[in-house]
């Protein structure tokens, strides 16, 4: 070979005509580095509030016994957005987030179907949702406080307004 030569492990060499860089006695080819660290650990990664609640209202709506989410007027308010040509449901009702750089604290106003045991309802909701949130966002929930604003009976309307558009 003329321009290279082989080593003993099969791998081109280059030729011995490469100029050293400087004082530090490293030569070009030899895996320099730029940029300093991994690349991975370059910049920092900051996440919105309103994506952990997300999140976690999404969560949440998973779990069986949990009919909706937030406070009678919420969901009244709600439902009249939703009817809005271009409104959707909001998936952060009843979900307050507070993010730091490495950990968030969450709290959720939840409505339970009748008949479930809240306690249980309460344990699901915080084990899905903190699975949803660390497994996502690489944040530690350290709390997830449940208030149980409500109960929906199996007769009880719902309290979406009806509308007035005929």
């Amino acid at each position: 070979m003329a321009m290279s030569d082989m080593t003993e492990s099969g791998s081109v060499r280059a030729p011995d005509t490469e100029k050293n860089l400087g004082d530090s006695g490293t030569r070009r080819g030899q895996g320099v580095r730029r940029g300093g660290g991994a690349p991975a650990d370059r910049g920092r990664t900051t996440i919105a509030d309103g994506v952990v609640e997300k999140i976690a209202g999404l969560a949440a709506r998973d779990v069986v016994g949990v009919h909706a989410m937030g406070s009678g007027i919420s969901r009244t308010f709600g439902a009249m957005r939703e009817r809005v040509p271009g409104g959707s449901k909001s998936p952060t009702r009843g979900v307050k987030a507070e993010v730091g750089e490495v950990q968030t604290a969450l709290d959720l106003e939840i409505v339970v179907d009748y008949g479930v045991s809240i306690a249980d309802v309460a344990k699901d909701v915080r084990e899905n949702v903190v699975a949803a949130v660390e497994r996502m966002t690489g944040l530690e929930v350290v709390e997830v406080n449940i208030a149980v604003s409500d109960v929906k009976l199996p007769d009880e309307e719902e309290d979406e307004p009806e509308s007035r558009l005929q």
